[in-house]
């Protein structure tokens, strides 16, 4: 069971975020409870793109219910692309956990975050550590830790810029991602924010990967001590190939994870 709200709930540093919560099939928001998920999808998508409805799908089978959303200038949540960062998406998960924490139903959170979705969860879990209601478990689905790196060497999907003089903004597949997302980028503080975190982790790549290497998801391995890596031969980026069996080895992960953080 699942909606989407079509007048905004939880609004952004750029204005309304559009939600969508799915819940378990027979679940009754007035008086059951369950976990709740937070998932976050990646740059220039939005949470209608694999992997966030599989995900969702799964976690309801599980018994976990879960809220995606578009990050700010992304699907059906306002703001203009150009004027995206790290930092105003970061904002944009907080006021949706800030949300979630109000829903009476909800009995604990999890992160789940894919690409440059799983920076965001990374981060936001790191800056939430001291809050009573944090992450209770998280998984980093292919981390795009890697944007770092882009910034700092001048590319961005293919397209090549100056790193030291950033032009107002770069077309990237007709979007323009702005002078002040690279400029943020290039200093930020993605692995020594996000180890901050001491919740239980999960974290996925495909071997095959061509956006960002394994290497980025073994960094994040190495930073949260206790974590899982699962590196799945063959996959791809987007995970698409393996997605049911992915979707349950999330599911079941926060199942677990839940059950034994109370």
């Amino acid at each position: 069971m699942f909606w989407t709200k079509k007048n905004f709930d939880v609004y952004g540093e750029q204005g309304g975020i559009s939600t969508c919560i799915t819940l378990p099939e027979g679940f009754d928001s007035a008086s059951d409870h369950c976990p709740m998920v937070i998932l976050m999808h990646g740059f220039m998508a939005n949470k209608k793109f694999h992997p966030i409805p599989t995900l969702a799908k799964a976690l309801a089978k599980a018994g976990i219910a879960s809220i995606s959303f578009d990050f700010n200038a992304h699907g059906k949540s306002e703001g203009k692309f150009v004027d995206m960062t790290i930092a105003n998406e970061i904002s944009d998960a907080k006021a949706v956990f800030e949300y979630v924490k109000t829903l009476p139903y909800v009995s604990q959170i999890g992160f789940a975050g894919h690409s440059q979705g799983g920076v965001i969860a990374g981060m936001l879990a790191g800056e939430l550590e001291a809050d009573p209601r944090k992450p209770a478990c998280m998984v980093l689905l292919a981390p795009a830790a890697v944007l770092k790196d882009d910034a700092i060497a001048g590319q961005c999907m293919g397209k090549k810029y100056d790193a030291s003089n950033p032009p107002e903004y770069v077309s990237v597949m007709f979007h323009k991602l702005g002078r002040k997302f690279i400029l943020a980028a290039q200093k930020l503080p993605v692995y020594e924010t996000s180890a901050a975190y001491t919740g239980k982790v999960f974290i996925i790549h495909g071997t095959q990967d061509k956006i960002v290497p394994v290497s980025y998801s073994e960094k994040y391995h190495e930073i949260y001590p206790g974590s899982t890596l699962q590196l799945i031969e063959g996959e791809n980026h987007f995970l698409s190939q393996q997605k049911d069996s992915i979707a349950a080895s999330v599911a079941s992960f926060f199942k677990e994870g839940f059950s034994t953080v109370l």
